[in-house]
């Protein structure tokens, strides 16, 4: 299974783009290209010389990605969520509201950058309505589109793309899973699994499912940041040290399908699920941060920039997430933690980002290491969840209930803190059943 990591990487680089594998070689080359031009533009900005090299996602490489525990350098500081950065404890409820705002201000600032306050509405329109049968299930399936207003700068248009499946029986407002899904081309074909698919099992408890496709309207490489929603509010332009990179681009969409549903008489708005995995599982817990609305969040192998301790010398680095190949999912200052500073002068790390969901559950997703790979770091996102533990305690909510990382195939469930370790790959599928049973606490009391 060592040969197991490799393969991810090559999978996930061409499901990266639309229809990335129909592309020509020049075009992905362009991109390249471009990506690589835009990176320096911003290190100039930065004042930045030189880059740190990340390590390598493959075991056999000289340069290898850590993946010994005993090798994993402890962090020399990680800051306290519950304490103010004038130094004073956060010893209330109330108190803790003021501390979360310093805590986006740092993420806006030095992570995930900031959403421009000009940027323009949505509206959404219905493309297309079929009846349909999913497994046993007959449903609704609905296609829409969000039109964004770029009447700012007509020469960039920017649509969000959208598909609602709800249960065609009943009258009442259901529970919703909104998926960040990838844009597949047509001849895709998916790897076989076992047991039903997961739109099945959501359907027979009674939920429906939304897949939102981020690239619709925000390209995922550094060469579209010019375009897009990005591109759009900046009307072109190279962007500014905090402004906003795909993952928090790519979460404003998801924000803006919470507005719809608002207005949608067979979804519950009140009962969405944010779920996402790899790059989405990153966009999913930054949605699930910034973003009240959403009830749960299904956090599905978000590694590194997402639910993984960043200061954790073990799998993906910051100068990794800093190179050019995924700086643009980030604020332009991030790319300054891999030269000339480190992850241990980051001001924030993933537990701060897992605490803003608080008190909301949130269940983090993860394969196994033979199968997975290491490059995720499975401990780092545990010990994330562990770190947040604190300020769910303070809102009177249960955290994981222990420091102990966990066999496969055990789930800490009982808390608004959840995670589970499953033996398959870079997948949610496995654990679909047992998210399922754990947001029926929450949404039916089962």
């Amino acid at each position: 299974m060592r040969h197991s990591l490799p393969l991810l990487f090559l999978f996930l680089i061409l499901i990266s783009v639309p229809s990335f594998s129909q592309m020509s070689q020049q075009a992905r080359d362009s991109i390249a290209k471009l990506s690589r031009e835009d990176h320096q533009l911003m290190m100039d900005m930065l004042g930045i010389k030189s880059l740190r090299p990340g390590p390598s996602g493959n075991p056999e490489a000289p340069n290898a990605a850590n993946a010994d525990e005993s090798k994993a350098t402890a962090y020399t500081s990680l800051p306290d969520p519950l304490v103010f950065d004038n130094g004073s404890k956060v010893n209330t409820p109330e108190q803790w509201e003021s501390r979360r705002l310093e805590i986006k201000e740092a993420f806006d600032r030095e992570i995930y950058g900031r959403i421009p306050e000009n940027v323009p509405a949505v509206t959404w329109k219905v493309k297309s309505e079929k009846d349909s049968l999913i497994g046993n299930t007959p449903v609704k399936v609905r296609e829409l589109l969000g039109i964004v207003d770029n009447s700012s700068y007509p020469s960039i248009e920017v649509t969000l793309e959208m598909t609602i499946t709800t249960p065609a029986n009943g009258n009442g407002k259901v529970p919703l899973v909104l998926e960040f899904g990838w844009n597949f081309p047509a001849n895709f074909r998916r790897p076989p699994q076992d047991g039903k698919p997961w739109q099945e099992q959501i359907l027979d408890n009674g939920w429906g499912y939304a897949i939102l496709i981020p690239t619709s309207y925000q390209a995922d490489h550094g060469a579209g940041l010019r375009g897009g929603i990005i591109g759009l509010v900046n009307k072109g332009e190279p962007r500014k040290a905090d402004d906003w990179g795909a993952l928090r681009a790519w979460a404003w969409g998801a924000s803006r399908a919470i507005d719809y549903f608002e207005t949608d008489k067979k979804v519950d708005e009140k009962r969405v699920v944010i779920e996402g995995l790899s790059r989405y599982g990153k966009a999913a817990i930054v949605a699930m941060a910034y973003d009240e609305r959403f009830a749960i969040g299904f956090i599905g192998s978000s590694g590194a920039g997402g639910a993984k301790i960043l200061r954790r010398v073990f799998g993906e680095q910051v100068e990794n997430l800093a190179s050019s190949a995924e700086y643009h999912w980030f604020a332009p200052n991030f790319i300054k933690y891999a030269g000339p500073l480190s992850p241990n002068d980051l001001p924030v790390d993933a537990h701060q980002l897992i605490a803003l969901c608080a008190p909301r559950p949130v269940f983090i997703s993860v394969g196994s290491p033979e199968v997975e790979g290491q490059w995720i770091d499975a401990k780092g996102m545990f010990l994330a969840g562990v770190y947040a533990g604190p300020v769910y305690r303070l809102l009177g909510k249960n955290d994981l209930g222990t420091n102990v990382f966990p066999p496969q195939e055990t789930g800490l469930l009982k808390g608004e803190i959840a995670f589970r370790q499953h033996s398959g790959g870079h997948t949610v599928v496995p654990n679909w059943p047992t998210f399922i049973q754990y947001g029926n606490r929450y949404f039916w009391g089962k």
